[in-house]
This record gives structure tokens, sequence and C-alpha cells, in this order.
């Protein structure tokens, strides 16, 4: 398994074009970017940061496709959903897939936020992974930067988790919209009766309601 890791191009050769790979879908989350908005979470990262959120996420196997033209139409289904939140995994190891939805999301109004472990610098190289400019370029918000547990910050003052990441504004209209913080998590409980956690101190832990 850590050698599919260290080569994520191995696995994601087997996502069919037009589909994205995720670990994990909400509505109307309020801890992960401003304002109410969708959250998906990708699958696949190679860093393996000690105290990551969402350490079932690292695997770059496929869990759940879903193509990309059914995930735009379920975010925009949702009238709560003022934009969408790329987290993970790394959203940037399925740039050209979340280029072409966060396109889709735009083109309805809706705005688009990204966090990566890479850097702006590093997303904005030749040694990006592929489609990272095209996603770029997309975005209203990137929070940059991995996170290093010897950093972290679980404050009410604070929208990153981690000193070392930044939060990168490239839409100065949302400017004044910085109002999440790195000590809030939120419950989400499905008609399933399954309940996701999520938030910075809280994770990503979908669990059964039994």
């Amino acid at each position: 398994m850590t050698q599919q890791k260290s080569n994520p191009y191995l696995s994601l050769i087997e996502i069919p074009p037009g589909y994205l790979n995720i670990m994990g879908y909400v509505d109307a989350s309020s801890v992960n970017g401003p304002g109410s908005r969708a959250v998906v979470w990708v699958q696949g990262c190679i860093r393996e940061c000690p105290g990551c959120f969402n350490p079932d996420s690292w695997d770059f196997e496929i869990n759940q496709l879903i193509s990309i033209d059914k995930l735009a139409e379920k975010i925009l289904a949702d009238s709560r959903n003022q934009g969408v939140t790329f987290s993970g995994g790394e959203p940037f190891w399925q740039a050209p897939a979340l280029a072409q939805l966060a396109r889709q999301l735009k083109a309805a109004g809706l705005n688009i936020m990204s966090f990566s472990g890479f850097t702006l610098e590093q997303l904005q190289s030749d040694y990006a992974p592929a489609g990272a400019k095209d996603l770029l370029a997309e975005l209203d918000i990137l929070i940059d930067g991995a996170y290093i547990q010897s950093l972290a910050i679980n404050t009410p003052d604070s929208p990153v988790s981690s000193s070392n990441q930044r939060v990168r504004i490239f839409n100065p209209a949302l400017s004044d919209q910085i109002n999440w913080a790195s000590d809030q998590i939120e419950v989400h409980i499905f008609k399933d009766g399954s309940r996701l956690v999520t938030g910075y101190r809280g994770g990503l832990d979908l669990t059964s309601g039994e």
C-alpha cells in the first residue's frame, strides 16, 4: 500500500474520464470556509502528516466514484450552498476534474475554495501535479501548506490549522468573509442514522448511528 501511495499516478489512471474519486461529501457546512457550502473530500494523499484529520483519505485506491456532472447537480440542488470547498486527501492530485467541476459551479454563481498540502509556489511551478494551474485559475480562496502538528492552532481567531499555512484570497469580494475558525467542529446527521463530524479539531469521521 505504501508503494502505491508513493506514485499516485498509478491509481489516478484508474479514474474514468469525467469522474472524481472522493472520500466524502456534505452540504451546508459552516466550518470549512465562508458561508454555507458544500464540501468535497477527495481520495488520495502521499503526505501522511502526523495528526492528519482524515487519515482514511490517504489511500489512492478507488473509494467513491462520482461523475463531475452528477456532483455538480448534487451541489446545486441544495439552495443553502453558497460555495464549495475541496478538501481531502489532496485535491490537486485530481486537479483537472476539480477544475471542470469548479467551472460549472462558478457559472452558477458559487465561489470555490480549496485546501492543499502544496504551497502556492509549488502549485505554480513546473513540478506541480497535472492541471494544477487550471484549478488555481478557478479558485476564490486557497489554504496552502501541509498540516504540521507541532505548529497546530486551535483558536477562534485562526482560519488555519497550523501556523505555517496561509489563506490566499484570489477574489477580493471574499476578503471580509474569512470568518471560520480552527477550533470549530460540526456534526451532520443523515437520514440513515450515520453521522459526519467535520472541522479542524473534529476531522472527518463517518460513523454509524447504531
